[in-house]
């Protein structure tokens, strides 16, 4: 998984954290050295780290590359021969070697990490064996803290991904459905209503009472086409807004989130209104938060019945979405106003609509 795929800071900060860790010894060797090499690895190691940050929040594989490709004349000749010197860093870079890259170059870049700390050590004169096997149990150590938490994070990824393809499956679902309903309604009405507007037009000349009873026809059609249609969108559009809390309810519980509903009784246009604004507070929730609980709050007041909608996964301010703008302009047509407030990682939305 690359880098910049990681979901989660915690993770990030935990990789960050490792790699500075392995550098921690290369730095106590190279302040260790008398000569002016030293300032040539503290050089070594801070462009290390540097260019380990940028790939971190996304930047391109080959600036690390460069940086420890770098470091070998900055860092490996710096510091007392005991401390295998370079040695960590090629640990380092093997370790990583798996977390970064994907496909089989991930273990040949790994092995050849260890096999070069050995030849960097050869070079600067200490012991191949001695450089190999640090980097081989620095690697090792590395993949080991770092893989699994990696592979979790992975698969609450697709956990994630796979809860959005649900919901927006069950959207087209029930686009399709209503398309079906709408379809089954018109079709056949419409048919004999053409059929008979054009008989209408051939017996205008011939038999002008007939025609005028099949335009009449036609038209009685037509009204009792479009009342059906009306019928069914109402029935479409009306809602039953305590199984809409449950529903939502057992969502955000069967996604990890602890919900809490408090509600009274809304019926009618309010409740579809609610409902509405329920579902996108819901989906908010899911796509764009990493909240742990919700509570979800309903109360009638004399004039006004308002909705609370409230989670800790606040994320950074962003620009208002295109769901909850629309829902806003949706609720102003019928005189409901919808307002957000951020307070650290809570975030809250309220619903307000005539009573």
């Amino acid at each position: 998984m690359a880098m910049n795929d990681l979901p989660h800071t915690a993770l990030r900060g935990a990789l960050h954290l490792l790699w500075m860790s392995s550098l921690v010894v290369p730095l106590v060797s190279v302040l260790r050295e008398p000569s002016a090499m030293r300032w040539f690895g503290v050089l070594g190691l801070l462009v290390l780290a540097v260019a380990f940050a940028v790939t971190l929040r996304g930047g391109p594989l080959w600036v690390l590359g460069v940086a420890i490709l770098m470091s070998m004349p900055l860092v490996a000749p710096a510091g007392p021969e005991e401390l295998s010197t370079w040695a960590w860093i090629g640990g380092a870079a093997a370790g990583f070697a798996p977390l970064l890259l994907s496909g089989p170059w991930r273990w040949l870049a790994a092995i050849g990490a260890v096999v070069v700390s050995g030849v960097v050590g050869e070079f600067v004169g200490g012991y191949y064996t001695t450089y190999q096997v640090i980097a081989a149990l620095v690697g090792l150590t590395i993949i080991a803290m770092a893989g699994l938490p990696m592979w979790f994070a992975g698969l609450l990824e697709q956990a994630r991904a796979g809860r959005e393809a649900q919901s927006e499956l069950a959207v087209s679902e029930e686009r399709l459905r209503f398309a079906r309903d709408v379809h089954d309604l018109l079709g056949h009405r419409l048919t004999v209503i053409a059929l008979k507007s054009e008989l209408a037009g051939r017996l205008a000349s011939s038999d002008p009472e007939r025609s005028a009873a099949e335009a009449f026809e036609a038209q009685r059609l037509a009204s009792s086409a479009l009342e059906e249609v009306r019928d069914a969108v109402h029935g479409y559009r009306a809602v039953n807004l305590p199984e809409q809390l449950e529903a939502v309810q057992n969502v955000l519980q069967e996604a990890g989130i602890r919900c809490t509903v408090s509600e009274a009784p809304v019926e009618g246009e309010r409740a579809t209104q609610l409902a509405l604004a329920l579902r996108e507070a819901c989906t908010n929730v899911l796509r764009h938060s990493h909240a742990t609980w919700c509570m979800i709050d309903v109360a009638v007041a004399e004039e006004e019945v308002r909705m609370t909608v409230t989670n800790d996964g606040a994320e950074k301010p962003s620009s208002e979405g295109n769901g909850l703008r629309g829902l806003r302009e949706r609720l102003a047509a019928v005189g409901g106003q919808v307002s957000v407030e951020k307070s650290g990682d809570v975030f809250t939305l309220l619903v307000v609509v005539p009573a």
